[in-house]
């Protein structure tokens, strides 16, 4: 009783005097506290309706003032097979421009303003998303904005040349940045999955800017943007709300380019090969100024893991965070992945290694697991050899301390990314997309949560029996040849001294 009681006033630095109560007992004087409780399962579920035409509305419960709507397109580079490559990088810069209802984007853009409202348009490999984010209470306003622009745009000759003008800079600049990244990214899929589906380039190539014109997109188009390749996903509104809109703005719509027969829709699946992508290239001054980056080069080795619709893509989940890593100058304080094995076992030991990150890309057919480590050119077999012995080492014993560490670490970053009512968008419309339903947090912790060290271990033995993918940027005179890669990560006995036979 005295723990809870009010006891004699304490001097704090303020200068007041408060009461000493216990945290654990409640306040005196203080009503009794009534907590908000969900009313049913049915509150928190993603609702999918399938309009006549064939489009999916998906939306998500999420109270607020503001929601999130979008259009995402079963389309992108991987589909360009048969056409110009770079059409999928031309309509991300073509969205939001003048529309049959807009003439122009500061028309869009002040139209957006009067509900508080943002737009975006993204492409990868696979999907092409139309965003708006802005007040519930003008959903009408977004849903018929979001028709105009993906079944309406113009394209007009000056939009066209502007987006040329555009494309033509952002590859110059994608070609003098410190961080390879994005460029690394593109030369692992190219090699990975040479010439097809999501090897293809996803940067329109400087050659085709001046080849693609409106009758290339419109051909394209008509043949990708169709009502059953589309989702219009919403977080934040009521689902009837939103497919009453997709029905009086996406129903029965004529779309600019006409309405004809689709006849080169590229269902190809993607055919893993392997192999290796090397661009010589001076990165001695990519970060002039007072504290300059030093000239490094950069690795990335790869090899084939599963898609996102397959039951191993969870425990791919669980051995990327248990790789984790990073550059080296993010090594410092807590919750920055120190216990993953890419810091202990690489950067903690070799300081002259700048970076060693792992990757997970999965898609609907296939997936690519991969490591991007960088380091002085004069150290790159060296570097080579540490990151293959990672890979070879990922079929040993997972420690229970390490697996369950990896395991809490991606349920909390899964919870985490889905406060913002953005990230819930865009699950929600890529599960949608992709399976015609969602896989809610919950059950995507349930399944992180029974992974175990044989999974772990069966899935690594599977992707070692592949070719590895390899890509190679900057000072290339010390690299060991991809033959030398491809038979260090296919031993199996006595690995580590075979290893280092190989690489010296």
């Amino acid at each position: 009783s005295r723990r809870c009681g009010l006891a004699a006033g304490r001097s704090y630095s303020g200068g007041g005097a408060y009461p000493s109560v216990s945290l654990s007992c409640p306040l005196p004087g203080v009503p009794k506290a009534v907590f908000a409780a969900a009313e049913g399962r049915e509150q928190f579920e993603t609702r999918v309706t399938v309009l006549e035409n064939g489009l999916r509305v998906a939306s998500q419960n999420k109270f607020g003032q503001f929601c999130t709507v979008g259009l995402l397109v079963n389309s992108g580079s991987r589909h360009e097979a048969k056409y110009l490559s770079g059409i999928s990088h031309f309509l991300e810069k073509l969205a939001f421009c003048s529309t049959a209802q807009f003439a122009s984007k500061d028309e869009i853009l002040l139209t957006l303003e009067k509900h508080g409202g943002i737009c975006d348009c993204q492409a990868s490999r696979d999907t092409i998303m139309y965003a708006v984010s802005a007040e519930a209470r003008g959903l009408d306003t977004v849903v018929n904005l979001l028709a105009d622009v993906a079944l309406q745009p113009r394209l007009s000759d000056e939009e066209i040349e502007m987006t040329r003008t555009a494309i033509r800079f952002e590859l110059e600049d994608l070609n003098m940045r410190p961080d390879p990244e994005p460029l690394l990214t593109e030369m692992i899929h190219a090699a990975a999955y040479r010439e097809n589906t999501v090897g293809l380039n996803r940067f329109c190539p400087v050659e085709n800017t001046d080849r693609i014109d409106r009758a290339v997109l419109h051909s394209y188009l008509r043949n990708y943007y169709t009502p059953d390749r589309m989702v219009l996903a919403g977080v934040g509104i009521e689902h009837e709300q939103l497919v009453e809109s997709a029905r009086k703005h996406l129903l029965g719509v004529e779309p600019v380019w006409g309405s004809g027969q689709t006849k080169d829709v590229d269902r190809s699946v993607a055919q893993y090969t392997g192999g290796i992508v090397k661009v010589e290239k001076d990165m001695s001054d990519v970060s002039l100024g007072p504290t300059p980056i030093p000239e490094l080069t950069h690795i990335m080795i790869g090899l084939e893991s599963c898609s996102f619709l397959e039951e191993d893509f969870i425990p791919f989940a669980v051995l990327n965070m248990m790789m984790g890593g990073g550059g080296s100058f993010s090594a410092g304080g807590p919750g920055k992945g120190m216990f993953t094995r890419l810091y202990l076992n690489v950067l903690n030991r070799h300081h002259w290694m700048y970076n060693a990150t792992s990757y997970h890309h999965s898609y609907e057919d296939t997936g690519l697991l991969c490591i991007h480590a960088s380091a002085d050119p004069k150290q790159v077999r060296e570097m080579v050899e540490i990151i293959t012995r990672e890979f070879i080492l990922m079929a040993g014993t997972v420690g229970e301390v390490e697996l369950e560490r990896a395991k809490t670490q991606l349920k909390s970053m899964l919870m985490m990314n889905l406060e913002a009512r953005p990230v819930i968008f865009e699950d929600v419309g890529r599960q949608v997309l992709a399976t015609n339903t969602r896989k809610l947090p919950h059950e995507l912790c349930a399944l992180i949560s029974q992974v175990k060290s044989t999974d772990i271990k069966r899935v690594v033995t599977k992707m070692l029996h592949k070719k590895p993918a390899v890509a190679a940027l900057g000072d290339l005179r010390d690299l060991p040849s991809y033959e030398h890669i491809q038979t260090a990560l296919s031993s199996k006995d006595g690995r580590l001294p075979r290893l280092y036979r190989l690489f010296r």
